[in-house]
C-alpha cells in the first residue's frame, strides 16, 4: 500500500470517530495522587549539586593560595635563588663526587 493511500485512509477513519467528551472516572484524583507522590531518590543529583557547591570555594582556595605564592616569592627572590643554585649544584654532581667501589 502506498503511503498516501494509507494517509487517507487513517485521516478518513479518524473524522469518523471524533474524540469525546467523557473524562475517564477519577481521572482527577489519579493525577493529583501521582503529583503528590515523591519524586525518586536520584544519587546523580546529589553527587551534582554537591560539586557544584564545592566548586565556589575551591577557585577562592585556589585564587587565594596564588596570590600567597607570589607574594611569598617576591620577597626573598634573592637568598632563596643562591640557595636553590648551590643545591641543586650539589645534587647533580654528588654522583661524580663519590669514589666508585672496587670489587
Amino acid at each position: 500500500m502506498k503511503p498516501e493511500q494509507l494517509q487517507q485512509k487513517l485521516l478518513a477513519a479518524a473524522r469518523a470517530n471524533p474524540p469525546g467528551d467523557r473524562v475517564p472516572y477519577a481521572f482527577e484524583k489519579r493525577i493529583l495522587a501521582r503529583l503528590k507522590e515523591s519524586p525518586a531518590f536520584d544519587v546523580s543529583a546529589l553527587w551534582a549539586r554537591a560539586l557544584w557547591r564545592a566548586a565556589a570555594p575551591c577557585v577562592a582556595l585556589t585564587l587565594l593560595l596564588g596570590m600567597w605564592s607570589f607574594i611569598g616569592a617576591d620577597n626573598n627572590v634573592a637568598a632563596d635563588t643562591e640557595e636553590f643554585s648551590q643545591h641543586f649544584e650539589q645534587t647533580m654532581l654528588a654522583a661524580v663526587d663519590e669514589p666508585e667501589e672496587i670489587r
